[in-house]
């Protein structure tokens, strides 16, 4: 699977942290030079507290980052807005790096032409299920269709069953974000329905509250989230994000990334 979105190919193994050369050997002992003494100040041999030095800050590579997949479906784009964004605040929390991805799609070309759906950007790949059980946290993104999941996400989580049956993705943690094209269309119950597919699964849901701030409280714009995740308020499709809901957006990837790194350090 080729690169998308900044993000690195799932498939690709993260490097593990490279062994220290064995520099030993049976007969070392009986030929190596004696370590210098301050009797001997110009020996090059190295001293007793270099060897020290070395032996503390062993030869290695930095730890790999923990990874959170962004995983959504956006057919007008809207969702793909918030993933974006939300990619930047798991981006900013050290230790840890944001990757997109998008789920299959399900509809035939001529449909979605029909729809005038605009065409998927190729620079994010398409993830399988398998590959779930590589990340250390998912944020799964998609609009509404009727108060619940997009039936593109939903096809999705249907394709996880054998991760379902050894358990594979169990204590993982996981959150949603959501798009809807009217304010009674689902911003909680998009969310709130899908939470079935995390609990058979054994995912710890991640909700953002209101860790957000005055942001949520303000009553003085149209603005789409909730305590389950962010959101956005696509009306006929023509409204895109606005910056308050970008904002919580990148709010929620950067609260994720911060529960994804205490998981790891406990």
């Amino acid at each position: 699977m080729g690169k998308g979105g900044g993000c690195v190919p799932s498939k690709k193994k993260v490097p593990s942290s490279a062994a220290n050369p064995d520099a030993s050997h049976p007969n070392a002992s009986q030929n190596a030079p004696p370590i210098p003494t301050d009797d001997n100040p110009n020996s090059t041999t190295p001293s007793r507290n270099d060897v020290v030095s070395a032996e503390s800050h062993p030869n290695s590579h930095p730890a790999p980052k923990l990874r959170i997949f962004i995983v959504f479906y956006s057919m007008y784009g809207h969702v793909e807005d918030l993933a974006r964004r939300m990619k930047k605040g798991v981006d900013g929390v050290d230790g840890v790096e944001g990757l997109l991805y998008r789920v299959p799609e399900t509809l035939p070309s001529e449909v979605l032409e029909a729809m005038k759906a605009p065409p998927k950007d190729t620079e994010i790949p398409q993830i399988s299920a398998a590959e779930l059980a590589a990340a250390d946290g998912v944020l799964f993104g998609f609009p509404t269709r009727y108060g619940s999941m997009a039936a593109q996400m939903k096809a999705f989580f249907d394709s996880t069953g054998q991760l379902w049956k050894e358990q594979i993705l169990a204590g993982k943690p996981a959150g949603f974000f959501v798009s809807t094209g009217t304010q009674g269309g689902g911003q909680e119950t998009t969310a709130w329905t899908a939470i079935t597919q995390l609990a058979h699964h054994g995912m710890l849901f991640v909700p953002i509250g209101y860790t957000f701030g005055a942001g949520m409280f303000k009553m003085d714009s149209v603005r789409g989230g909730s305590p389950y995740g962010a959101g956005v308020f696509a009306g006929d499709g023509t409204r895109g994000p606005s910056e308050t809901e970008l904002a919580l957006a990148e709010h929620q990837g950067k609260y994720m990334a911060a529960v994804v790194k205490k998981l790891a350090q406990a």
